[in-house]
């Protein structure tokens, strides 16, 4: 397969290939000059593909059970597999219990290091243990309501206790960071609740969003 890219869209180290919205994934190597496939798919003649930038992504799993290997982390490995389709590269992920001030400490040194997204998973119900929320919202610089009022929106199709989710979404430095629920169902029907804004969220909040919009064609 041929793709032909314009001559201001050529790819740099770790930059990804999407073709539609992401539904095929290449990922550019300098060092083979080729791409290798990160999420497959069918490409046809005429596919419309665009260079995104990879984001680099950090995840926080919240659990007193899990921060003492009680409890087996599902929900964090969950979000690094979704967030992948996304040109996402999870760089650090940890388990801590829930304390605010070690949640919000953790979170804010990711911020520090410049990444561009940190997900975190559980905390977010109604029990007094349940901090999560606070401890983003004491480090947020800004709220952004619109992920959260999705979440709840969108899962009410699944159960009707949805609107009990204490989800939010704030910004740090230049991080978005995103509460979803503690289990493993719970995160991945949030997050697909959510991500047809997230990567252009992203991108706008990067300054990428007029570098990334470069489209080409697969021959």
């Amino acid at each position: 397969m041929t793709i032909v890219l314009p001559p201001d869209s050529l790819p740099r180290e770790g930059d990804f290939l999407a073709a539609g919205k992401g539904d095929t994934l290449l990922r550019w190597s300098s060092a083979d000059k080729k791409y290798g496939v990160c999420t497959p798919g069918f490409l046809s003649v005429s596919s419309q593909v665009s260079i995104w930038k990879a984001i680099r992504a950090a995840i926080l799993t919240v659990s007193d059970k899990g921060s003492r290997g009680e409890r087996i982390d599902t929900a964090g490995p969950e979000l690094e597999r979704l967030i992948a389709a996304q040109g996402a590269v999870v760089e650090d992920k940890k388990i801590v219990p829930d304390e605010k001030e070690e949640i919000a400490c953790t979170v804010r040194s990711w911020c520090d290091e410049g990444y561009d997204l940190v997900l975190t998973t559980g905390g977010t119900g109604l029990s007094l243990r349940d901090v999560t929320p606070e401890a983003l919202l004491g480090i947020a610089e800004k709220v952004v309501p619109g992920f959260g009022e999705m979440m709840r929106s969108k899962t009410l199709e699944f159960t009707e206790r949805a609107f009990l989710t204490r989800s939010v979404a704030v910004i740090c430095k230049n991080t978005l960071v995103i509460a979803f629920p503690g289990s493993q169902r719970g995160a991945r029907q949030c997050f697909e609740a959510i991500v047809p804004a997230l990567r252009h969220g992203i991108e706008t909040l990067a300054g990428w969003d007029s570098e990334c919009g470069g489209n080409s064609h697969g021959h």
